[in-house]
């Protein structure tokens, strides 16, 4: 960007209009942005002149960004829109699976994906800032190993989703069931035709009737159904996943007929947080920002032992009776002590009646467990499977209906 004197506003209409189109386009991308910011931002670089490209991004980075996870989309959108004259270019290579001239497919950046989304989507024509000298560049779409999109929604990685996917991705997994079978247990209670005996009524509807038994009293095992309890990993490797999932979890934890005593949902990061109450909530955006609120650690550090032995420390007793099925959902990516990760995981295992792993990192062919985290926990999880896509969550029901499915867990353990 050429130096120039401090702007004058009126005598700078094209950056005004330029400024209104950027953001557009990062409220595409997913930022909360209204009329208000934009016009903070006006003055922002009125005031700060248009002198030097660190200055300038700065000033609009302090009027649009208000969050850290928002740091990554602002600088793909600010990158394509002002720093390169081709931007066009650049996002169809982000969004479209082959272009001519291209050999290798090249995966975008979740970040740069949803710019480029945004910047597509938002804006109908390029703005003064970002005009390409060439026109006319033909474009060829090799659409030989496309797939419908419902069914590619389906397969896709959440951390490879536009912002449109997600929020598709969302209303899918709002859709989503969780049935679980009841369990049988060891008290008896009246039936009919049940399939014993019951001596006990027998005897005491004959004393009733003066000594005469007139028939055989029958029972059978009363069924009881099990709670379900989800950890949730929200560290920074797990961000993207994690708040996906939770969407899935207060689905599951408000959809009636799915035969959950109850749902319970807990995160983690460097400390054990309880968000039950918070998923209790019927709006799904009022839970989850509640959820926020309360767990202070998201995309912090990962303390994977020191938050499990919280949890069998302070809540094993009163959320693993009845025999829970827990949901562990991390990458396993810990630094911690391991032996006393695997203590931890040990003891949680034997608390639940089955210990599910949703790890996001099995979705690399060539995974292997060679993390120290990984390596002290598989040992005691009853199944170890996937977690990155509709797909895996949507397999989730066959997995906990099925006592004897292991997912990779035998493969993976064969490479301790």
């Amino acid at each position: 960007m050429p130096d120039t004197p401090p702007l004058s506003l009126p005598d700078h209409p094209k950056l005004v209009l330029n400024l209104t189109h950027f953001a557009r386009a990062l409220r595409k991308a997913g930022l909360p942005i209204g009329p208000g910011r934009v016009l903070d931002a006006v003055e922002a670089v009125a005031a700060a002149g248009f002198t030097s490209r660190e200055d300038f991004y700065w000033s609009l980075h302090a009027c649009f960004v208000t969050k850290p996870e928002q740091r990554t989309v602002f600088a793909q959108v600010f990158r394509l829109f002002w720093r390169d004259p081709r931007y066009l270019e650049h996002m169809m290579a982000a969004m479209l699976p082959a272009i001519r001239g291209v050999q290798e497919e090249r995966a975008a950046k979740p970040a740069e994906k949803r710019a480029a989304e945004a910047l597509l989507d938002g804006m109908q024509d390029p703005p003064e800032a970002a005009e390409s000298e060439e026109d006319g560049t033909e474009i060829e779409v090799d659409s030989t190993l496309t797939m419908s999109a419902e069914e590619r929604l389906r397969t896709l990685d959440f951390e490879q989703m536009s912002t449109a996917e997600i929020a598709a991705a969302k209303r899918i997994l709002a859709q989503l069931t969780l049935p679980v079978q009841p369990i049988q247990s060891r008290r008896l209670m009246a039936a009919k035709h049940g399939h014993r005996a019951d001596w006990r009524r027998t005897l005491r509807n004959a004393m009733r009737r003066g000594g005469d038994l007139q028939e055989i009293a029958r029972a059978k095992r009363r069924i009881r159904w099990p709670n379900l309890v989800v950890l949730c990993d929200i560290s920074g490797s797990m961000s993207q996943y994690s708040r996906i999932i939770l969407h899935f979890l207060h689905a599951a934890a408000n959809a009636k007929g799915q035969g959950w005593a109850k749902v319970h949902g807990f995160t983690f990061g460097t400390r054990l947080t309880n968000i039950t109450r918070h998923l209790a909530q019927r709006d799904v955006d009022a839970a989850l920002a509640a959820a926020g609120a309360e767990a202070q650690d998201w995309e912090g550090g990962t303390r994977i032992g020191d938050c499990l032995h919280a949890f069998n420390r302070d809540w094993s007793r009163r959320v693993m009776g009845q025999g829970a099925v827990v949901l562990l959902i991390t990458d396993g990516l810990d630094r911690g002590n391991p032996e006393a990760l695997a203590k931890e995981m040990q003891r949680l295992q034997l608390s639940a009646r089955r210990l599910i792993w949703l790890n996001p990192l099995l979705r690399w062919d060539g995974f292997a467990p060679k993390a120290q985290g990984i390596r002290a926990m598989l040992p005691y999880t009853d199944s170890f499977r996937a977690g990155h896509s509709i797909a895996s969550l949507q397999d989730l029901a066959q997995v906990i209906s099925s006592p004897s499915d292991a997912g990779e867990k035998a493969r993976l353990m064969a490479l301790l």
